[in-house]
């Protein structure tokens, strides 16, 4: 028996996390934390600057990942893997 809302309550679960991750990498780091992160030099630039610049990017290409990881196995335990 498939359970449609269990799975449709986890899939939103980590919709709900990964959103949050994005909106604290890109709009938080890059502009609202960026003044206390621009004390913090990485390569010789402001962390604020990096984060804004190239930073959410790879958080961006993670979050990706972990989204793909993840959703493998929410649909392995809910059985409506495509494997």
């Amino acid at each position: 028996m498939n359970d449609s809302k269990g799975y449709w309550a986890a899939t939103l679960s980590l919709l709900s996390k990964i959103l949050v991750v994005w909106f604290l990498a890109s709009y938080g780091a890059g502009i609202l934390f960026a003044p206390a992160l621009n004390t913090i030099q990485l390569g010789g630039y402001p962390l604020g600057f990096f984060f804004a610049q190239q930073g959410s990017i790879w958080v961006f290409l993670a979050l990706i990942w972990y989204y793909t990881k993840k959703m493998g196995e929410i649909d392995r335990a809910f059985g409506v893997s495509e494997d």
